[in-house]
């Protein structure tokens, strides 16, 4: 039992899982805040949340390892994987991957259709597009697994109301614009990697001195982020502000860092403080 749960974790990707679940909950949660429902309320739609869009992603993560399973024979981070090391066959996991993204998008569909859409959406945008079209060709293949990662907080919304609000696509933008920083950190920190396998990552086919410019483009546009929202208390803006120009100076610093290694090493772990600093600011703060 516990070398088969070893290679679901492998499988499963089990961080990028819960990277990509906890927005929902927190898009439910600043939606009930928002709108000040009782909690109670919703609790049955908060666990189908939680099952429904993790076994989505986990059914999205499957294929993608089913659909690389070539790649990441070449790459030092993926030579765990149960497609690499074959404790699984390629049919299994195509299976199991076909099987869990028909369920969790099925327990999607019993809160709601807007959630479904959200949902799908992801799921294709990561699977199809981002996987298979994208990601072997162009080096904006990181903007499509952007997009699929920055629907979850509108499927947590759309829970308690339709997420065409400002405060849902505010956080639909943030987990947009977030993500390539962030990927751009792990493709600098795995670039041999990816060189080896041939992906086609902004440092490996543009260089680092083009990602580290791209990457603080990116960081600097979150800084307009609140002037789209209104209504909120003013600490939260001026809050925002100064988390942002705080990782906008971790980004700025890469222009004269020693080791790109180390810089990458400090943009990724400030990129998961900024993150969840952010959506908890959010709940904190929600008018």
């Amino acid at each position: 039992m516990s070398l088969l749960l070893t290679e679901l974790k492998y499988l499963f990707k089990r961080f990028v899982l819960i990277a990509n679940v906890l927005p929902a909950i927190f898009g439910l949660f600043i939606a009930v805040h928002y709108y000040n429902v009782p909690f109670t309320d919703y609790w049955v739609e908060l666990l189908l949340l939680l099952f429904g869009s993790g076994m989505l992603v986990a059914g999205a993560l499957t294929l993608n390892n089913w659909l690389e399973a070539d790649v990441d024979k070449l790459m030092e981070r993926t030579k765990q994987r149960p497609t690499v090391t074959g404790t699984i066959s390629l049919k299994t996991v195509l299976i199991l991957g076909i099987v869990l993204s028909i369920i969790g998008q099925s327990i999607l569909f019993m809160i709601n259709l807007e959630v479904a859409i959200y949902g799908f959406i992801g799921w294709y945008t990561y699977v199809v597009v981002y996987t298979v079209w994208t990601k072997r060709r162009v080096t904006w293949n990181t903007h499509i697994g952007s997009l699929s990662g920055a629907v979850t907080p509108l499927m947590g919304w759309a829970v308690i109301d339709t997420a065409i609000h400002p405060i849902p696509l505010s956080l639909f933008a943030i987990m947009f614009l977030w993500q390539m920083p962030h990927t751009y950190s792990i493709a600098i920190r795995k670039y041999d990697d990816y060189a080896r396998a041939g992906l086609k990552m902004l440092p490996v086919v543009k260089g680092f001195h083009v990602t580290i410019c791209r990457t603080n483009i990116y960081i600097a546009l979150l800084l307009f982020i609140p002037l789209f929202l209104e209504n909120f208390h003013p600490f939260f803006y001026g809050f925002f502000t100064i988390i942002n120009i705080g990782w906008l100076a971790i980004g700025l610093s890469g222009f004269k860092h020693n080791s790109i290694l180390s810089w990458a090493n400090k943009l990724f772990v400030s990129s998961l403080v900024y993150l969840l600093t952010i959506f908890i600011t959010y709940l904190i703060f929600v008018p």
